[in-house]
């Protein structure tokens, strides 16, 4: 992960997590809940909003962010801890970004008690789910729909934190 580096977000980090958030939304469309034109519409104070409160996690290089994870709760599922909205760019893949993003989330869950960390995965979007599992990550059985697209099928994983 040489030059890079992994931070909680702050709210000055508003327009870079809007300007990941959208980078992700172009590149993998299929793998999120969110569309485009909703999130490109979100005014700056709701960015600053999230980059406070929505416990996002950035990766940089030379200031610049190249990466974004997000640990948070599922209400369907009460008491787990999940890890949303992970995206690297293509220019930081296969560098550990990744990988640290992740385990900045597992930290995270850790710290609140978690022993297992969960997430969904699009099944379409196979070198997601093989990056998920060579971290250690298994598919539980779990699929739902997406609801956005009740025609992607999203399949729950999940890491034990022991």
């Amino acid at each position: 992960m040489n030059g890079y580096v992994v931070r909680h977000a702050n709210a000055s980090d508003a327009s870079a997590l809007r300007a990941i958030r959208l980078e992700s939304l172009v590149d993998t469309p299929e793998a999120y809940g969110s569309v485009y034109g909703d999130v490109a519409r979100l005014s700056h104070a709701r960015w600053r909003r999230m980059a406070l409160e929505s416990n996002f996690y950035l990766a940089e290089r030379r200031g610049e962010v190249v990466g974004m994870a997000s640990g948070g709760y599922n209400d369907a599922h009460p008491g787990t801890h999940w890890l949303f909205a992970m995206y690297v760019s293509p220019s930081a893949r296969g560098t550990g970004v990744a990988a640290a993003l992740v385990e900045a989330v597992s930290t995270w869950a850790r710290r609140d008690h978690a022993d297992t960390l969960f997430l969904h995965v699009t099944e379409s979007v196979t070198r997601a789910r093989a990056f998920y599992e060579r971290l250690g990550f298994r598919y539980n059985g779990e699929r739902i729909s997406m609801d956005r697209d009740p025609t992607i099928q999203l399949l729950t994983m999940e890491l034990a934190l022991d």
